[in-house]
This record gives C-alpha cells, structure tokens and sequence, in this order.
C-alpha cells in the first residue's frame, strides 16, 4: 500500500523528468492516432524535433518497416495484448534506416478509460554494428561462410590475392567459383583495374576467339574498325575465364600462348599485343581426368593449375545455410526496398533438409522467389516455389527447427573430430568451445568417437 500511495503522488512534472532522462524513445498517441507526447530519446533517435512529430499522425513521424502490414500499436490497441521486444526497422530524418525493438501498451487514464497507446523504442544500431562486426568474420567479399573448409579457402585469400600466379577454381555449378574469383581480385594489388569474366563454354570458338583476343577491321565480313578483345579490356586486371574445360584444342593452343608470353594477336592482326593481365580459370569438371583422356592439354592444365582452390558443394558444408539465408535476406532488402526480417522455422525446415544440386545458386533463387512473393515480416511455407516443396522429404519434423540444427551441429563436430584424427582437445580448438562442452556434445547429440 505505501508503495502504491508514493507511486499515485508522483507528479506530472515528475514523470515527464523520468521520461526525459530514459535513453529509451517514448511517445503515446490518442484514439485519433495523433502523437500527444515525444520524449528525448525519441527525438534524437529519429532526428525529429517533437514540436514537429505532436500533432502528427504517429506513421508520419514514426516509419517503421512494420507500419504498414504489421502495426504493433494497432494490434494492442485493437486486443488490448501488449507487444515486448518486437525487431524492426525505421527511416530516420536523413532517410537512413534504424534497427529498434518496440514495445507498445495500452494508455489509460486514471479511472482505467482507454485513451490511446504508448511505444517504447530502442536503438539496436550498436548491437547491429556487433553482429556486422561477427559476420564479417565469417565473410569475404560475398562469399559467407563458417564451415571449416571454407574457412580454409578464406585463410589462403591474402596470400593468393597478393601474387600474380594463374589460379583454378575447381567446384560443382552454383557454388559461387565468380564470387571466389572477384574475392582474389579485389583483395589485390589489381582491385582498382578491370575484372573481367567470360563463360567459356556459352560461345562457339570463332567468337570465342574475337570475344577474347579482338579484331581488326577488316579481318572479316562486317569488322568494318578495330574492336578490343577481353584481355586488352583487362589490362593490369584479372580476365576470369569460367568453364575454361570447356574450351576446343584449338582455342587451347592461343590461350597457352598467352600464359606463357602475355601475348595475343587480334583476328586479322600481324602484330603481337603485350598485355598485363592475371588469369583465374574456373570449372566444374575434373580437368585432370579429361588430360588423362586426351580432351584437355597438359600444358596447359599445368599453366592454369598454378594456385588450385577446390570449392565444397552446399550439400557438404550445410552449416552455411542460416548463415546464407541472413546474407541473401540483407541484400534483397536492399535491392527490393522491404524489411524482412528472416524466415519462419518451417521453412528453416525444408531449407536445411533439401541437398541443393543447384548449390548456393539454387538457394539464393529460392529466397528471390520467396521475396517477390512475401509481403509479410517473416518468409513462410506460402511463400516457397511449389516445386522446391514437393521434392521436400515427408518426414521432414516441420514444426521442429531444433532437429535441423542438431543435425548442423552433429555434422560440424563429426568432421571436426576426422579432421583432427578423433582428438577432443584439437577438436575443441579448432571449433573454439571447451573440451567439456564438446564432450556434452557428443554425448548429446549421439555422436560416434573414438
């Protein structure tokens, strides 16, 4: 009661003070979802002067992501339900966006009448920059990843980036062997010169060959002025040349000519082109297999196969798969102008249980396709392509996203403890946990070690 009688005599100057001096944003709006009070915090983390938010329709003042299909004050004004801790987005005065949590109520007045709403607001930006500051560990350029053997492939970036040495990107279609391509470029002494990609395998060799080299007028029906080719477009740069397996004998002979004097000839040229350019080939076929069968010149594999990176398919490092999502989510935010905020657990679900022959390609379409489609906070079931959801397995526990990450997790440790010859205290180091918190673990999760 002595509580309850000190709270009843606090002033309204009192509570204004106490309002002020929160680093919390507060504002309470009428039924007529007019603002009627804006504290401090809130000024300074929308940038708005509160002369100019009272009186104003609290949307016009408050832009959340959310305003629009999913207004938390007018779901608790509407159930009288309270809304904790919500994620969300808003545009501050200079149009950038905000990361808050929002809480909303409802206002009553002293006899308990319903007289409006208030929302309590608070600037995540810190805590956003933190887990940028996390994920960059885990990413470079737009290769993301945690898995081991890709974090292999992160380690030797600098070192490859750093030399001019031809390098082989060597993995399945869809698993990012551009991305990798365009890291090493611009984590070179070449960033600020071209990178220049050409897929190989998409054109016959007499374009091929003037798509690369160029030509001189003349040198054909039509070539009526010199056209530069990729490797004079590429000068101090990097020409990715991908599906280089692809490639005939033919046209194999002029680029081994190439490696070996960084010359070319234009079609119809009679002189020889010096050119600065490093080459990094990419292919998904087992290059030394077709040298075996005579399909692919020795020499040349040797040329290209300098610096050789062997990317892991998505069915072989699955642990990357929230961590894609979270990444492919930010940028088609960015791109499409929504603020989604992640995906349900559902469709966590099928996400984590599909083997992806299309590889990260593949998944990335899916989450573009989920965008065109969702105009909703969260990615759902609904919002999947039909297709992908019928080649889902029916035994797929839905409801239960804890099955998928135990499977993550019973993964990432198993080939943790092979890498490391079935040594916990190696194991546990190079996941960076406590032996005892590994050795839980594996008792949990039904993990086989020796």
């Amino acid at each position: 009661m002595g509580k309850t009688r000190v709270y009843n005599s606090i002033s309204l100057d009192s509570t204004e003070i106490i309002l002020e001096s929160i680093s919390d944003g507060v504002f309470t709006i009428n039924k007529e979802w007019q603002i009627i009070s804006f504290n401090r915090a809130a000024e300074e983390i929308t940038g708005i002067n509160r002369k100019e938010a009272i009186g104003k329709q609290c949307s016009e003042v408050f832009r959340a992501s959310i305003c629009e299909t999913e207004c938390a004050l007018k779901y608790t004004m509407e159930t009288g339900l309270p809304i904790i801790n919500k994620s969300v987005f808003i545009i501050n005065a200079e149009g950038r966006q905000i990361p808050i949590s929002i809480s909303t109520a409802i206002l009553r007045d002293k006899k308990g009448n319903f007289i409006g709403g208030v929302e309590t607001f608070r600037d995540l930006s810190v805590v956003e920059e933190l887990r940028k500051e996390l994920a960059c560990r885990f990413q470079i350029g737009d290769l993301v990843s945690r898995s081991s053997s890709m974090h292999k492939i992160f380690n030797t970036l600098l070192q490859v980036s750093a030399s001019d040495s031809t390098v082989l990107i060597q993995g399945e279609t869809g698993t990012g062997k551009e991305l990798l391509a365009k890291a090493i470029h611009n984590l070179g002494n070449r960033q600020d010169k071209h990178f220049i990609a050409v897929n190989c395998g998409a054109l016959p060799d007499t374009l091929l060959e003037s798509e690369l080299f160029g030509y001189n007028a003349g040198a054909f029906t039509g070539a009526n002025k010199d056209k530069p080719g990729r490797f004079a477009i590429a000068e101090g740069g990097t020409l990715f040349l991908d599906e280089i397996g692809e490639v005939s004998p033919a046209m194999q002979v002029k680029l081994l000519r190439f490696l070996q004097e960084k010359t070319f000839e234009p079609l119809g040229g009679i002189k020889s082109i010096k050119a600065d350019v490093r080459v990094i080939a990419a292919t998904n076929k087992d290059l030394s297999a077709l040298v075996k069968k005579q399909a692919f010149r020795q020499d040349l594999f040797y040329r290209i196969n300098v610096i050789k990176i062997e990317l892991p398919s998505l069915k072989k490092r699955k642990e990357d798969i929230p961590l894609l999502i979270e990444h492919f989510i930010s940028r088609f935010n960015r791109l499409q102008g929504k603020s989604i905020s992640g995906v349900s657990p559902e469709v966590m679900s099928f996400l984590m249980a599909h083997n992806y022959p299309g590889n990260i390609r593949e998944l990335e379409n899916i989450i573009e396709y989920a965008f065109v489609l969702c105009n909703e906070n969260l990615i759902k079931t609904n919002h999947l392509p039909e297709d992908f959801i019928a080649r889902t397995p029916e035994d797929i526990k839905i409801n239960n996203i804890n099955s998928a990450i135990r499977l993550i997790e019973a993964k990432t440790i198993q080939e943790a403890l092979n890498r490391n010859n079935n040594s916990r205290i190696k194991t546990a180091k190079e996941l960076g946990i406590h032996k005892s918190t590994l050795f839980r673990k594996i008792k949990s999760l039904g993990i086989s070690s020796k």
